[in-house]
């Protein structure tokens, strides 16, 4: 039963006895090897893989030291010649405290290890100073952002400060709300804009491939390790962007840390230092604070990046962009889609302002694009839209009791909303900020501001 238990996991397992030779070995060990199960079971490890040496097997290093190996790549030759990498998690087998045995847990990414290589190459390639063969992309400008909403331009003329300096940013927002055309803009408008700029988002890629993808790899450093510059490398004299820092490994957040504190990088496996002028971005999609807490994100770094601040609100917190947005998603869509289509209708309008838009910016302009294709009429109706919004429209509010006439704008109406809103918040909380702000789901500097702004009582 128990064998049948390893047999239905993806990872592959390979089990050897204290002498080197295997026991076990499952169906996805032998399809991430491409060897048939008998060609490896019963024989040495060495005999099976002969690419790997005492030195450079995890197994057999943790049969010598009896010491567990976790999240170690490892690059090899099958006994077909085909090369595989893999992230390996290698324990010791004890029995009443004897070692009788190695088990490892192998995952592979090989194809993970190959798309980082041609990230690297495309970076080397686009940043190449003699290369006139590819065209840069257009980076945005701070003019690209489009709102009316106070929050979001008190944000933008903090960025537009901070561009001028080289000092360490950290952009906080949600999924959507437009980070990157923050930093973009940043870029844009600082004195490095001629510079390279070069992007990384760090949840997606294994913090084993992190490492050499940022900091770069000298040929020996693990088999299959080649001389290649890393991210901060290429960066060099322009801007390095950092999505997701939450997501980095903390023992590579440390590697970081030196990094930003004095300028050098060393390559993995190499000794000696590289000193590399680069100015770091950050984002996060959520509250920094809280992943410092929970041991995410360390106290030291978060500091070190924290050094200007720029909150992005999300959209639900900037209604008064809606109708603003969509029009400028239909203008620009228009372009790249054959369609008529000049304006919304008010009943998607009205749904648009009661829509949350969890996914922010993004997910107004996805709903917008993907309406365009359905429709060859003049006007975006209902119909065009997802079905969740059918059903939002069936849900009439039942706490809002607005009077209008056509001597009100929609400005107008949208204060009165958000204000009854914020009144009723206030008064289920007892008039306490903070437990209003966590109902209303906006931070407590936002409603403070709403409340003077509104000149709620």
């Amino acid at each position: 039963m128990f064998e049948e238990v390893l047999e239905c996991l993806d990872e592959g397992i390979h089990i050897v006895d204290a002498s080197g030779f295997t026991i076990f070995y499952n169906r996805a060990a032998s399809v991430l090897d491409v060897l048939p199960v008998h060609e490896v079971l019963g024989k040495h490890v060495l005999e099976a893989f002969p690419s790997l040496t005492e030195k450079t097997s995890t197994l057999l290093k943790v049969l010598k030291t009896g010491d567990a190996i976790n999240e170690k790549q490892q690059t090899y030759q099958n006994i077909q010649g085909k090369q595989i990498t893999t992230v390996n998690k290698t324990l010791p087998l004890r029995l009443k405290g004897r070692l009788i045995g190695a088990v490892e847990i192998a995952k592979d990414i090989t194809k993970i290890k190959e798309l980082s290589e041609k990230v690297i190459k495309l970076q080397e390639q686009i940043h190449e100073p003699k290369s006139k063969k590819i065209q840069k992309r257009r980076m945005y400008q701070f003019t690209d952002i489009v709102t009316q909403n106070p929050l979001m331009i008190q944000a933008i003329e903090r960025a537009k400060r901070v561009a001028l300096s080289s000092s360490p940013v950290l952009v906080v927002g949600e999924t959507g709300t437009g980070k990157e055309l923050f930093v973009q803009s940043i870029h844009s408008s600082s004195p490095r804009k001629k510079g390279p700029f070069v992007v990384q988002n760090c949840a997606a890629i294994p913090s084993t491939l992190l490492e050499s993808l940022l900091f770069g790899t000298v040929k020996g450093a693990f088999t299959g390790a080649e001389d290649r510059p890393g991210l901060f490398e290429l960066a060099d004299g322009g801007t390095l962007f950092l999505d997701e820092i939450h997501a980095m490994p903390i023992d590579l957040q440390a590697k970081l840390l030196r990094v930003l504190e004095e300028g050098i990088v060393r390559r993995v496996g190499e000794t000696r230092t590289r000193s590399v002028n680069v100015r770091i971005i950050v984002a996060t999609n959520e509250d920094p604070l809280v992943s410092v807490k929970e041991g995410r994100l360390r106290k030291d770094l978060y500091y070190r990046i924290h050094v200007v601040r720029i909150q992005l609100p999300p959209l639900r917190e900037r209604k008064e962009d809606i109708p603003l947005l969509t029009e400028y998603f239909i203008c620009t869509l228009k372009g790249k889609i054959a369609n008529k289509i000049e304006t919304c209708s008010d009943e998607v309008m009205e749904l648009f302002l009661r829509y949350d838009w969890p996914g922010n910016v993004r997910e107004l302009a996805n709903t917008v694009e993907g309406a365009l294709h359905l429709t060859n009429e003049t006007e975006l109706k209902i119909e065009h839209l997802p079905t969740h919004f059918a059903s939002l429209e069936m849900n009439e509010p039942d706490f809002l009791e607005l009077e209008w006439s056509d001597t009100q704008t929609l400005p107008d109406l949208l204060s009165k909303v958000e204000k009854q809103l914020i009144q009723k918040a206030l008064t289920l909380c007892d008039g306490k900020i903070l437990l209003a702000a966590e109902k209303l789901g906006i931070p407590r500097q936002t409603l403070q501001y709403k409340i003077k702004k509104l000149r709620i009582r």
